[in-house]
């Protein structure tokens, strides 16, 4: 069912000092723009890595979701992991026929990459948040 690797998610106090880190420290060399997200809270800029991305993600706003992350990991980190899926409500209504709980109303919004997302919630994924994004139909 799932697809490729999209990307990995990484929470962060800031993006600005995150971006230093994977620029200076590990070499990254094909770093996006910081965007807002404020319709999800977060802020966001993509590393771009040759084989996926890292999504790092800070809040965006009081009412920021990633805020209780970062309570319990001031640090940050690891926040998910983003895998693509051909159709996003198929995915979706085979996580719930599979005893899953999908995040919110279960309906997908749309990503940060323009396409629509859900998020299956840790305690059915071993421990870790899943995103489920619907492939690009462009390269992104």
């Amino acid at each position: 069912m799932i697809g490729k690797l999209n990307h990995v998610g990484v929470a962060t106090p800031s993006i600005d000092e995150s971006v230093k880190l994977y620029r200076d420290v590990l070499g990254a060399t094909s770093i996006g723009e910081k965007f807002a997200m404020p319709e999800q809270g977060v802020w966001v800029c993509f590393v771009n890595l040759p084989n996926s991305q890292i999504e790092l993600i800070e809040p965006y706003g009081e009412a920021s979701p990633v805020h209780g992350f970062l309570a319990k990991n001031p640090a940050g980190g690891q926040h998910h992991i983003c895998f693509e899926v051909p159709d996003i409500i198929a995915a979706r209504d085979d996580m719930r026929a599979k005893g899953a709980t999908v995040l919110g109303t279960g309906e997908p919004r749309i990503g940060a990459h323009g396409t629509p997302v859900i998020f299956v919630h840790p305690k059915n994924m071993g421990g870790v948040l899943v995103e489920l994004m619907e492939t690009p139909k462009e390269a992104h």
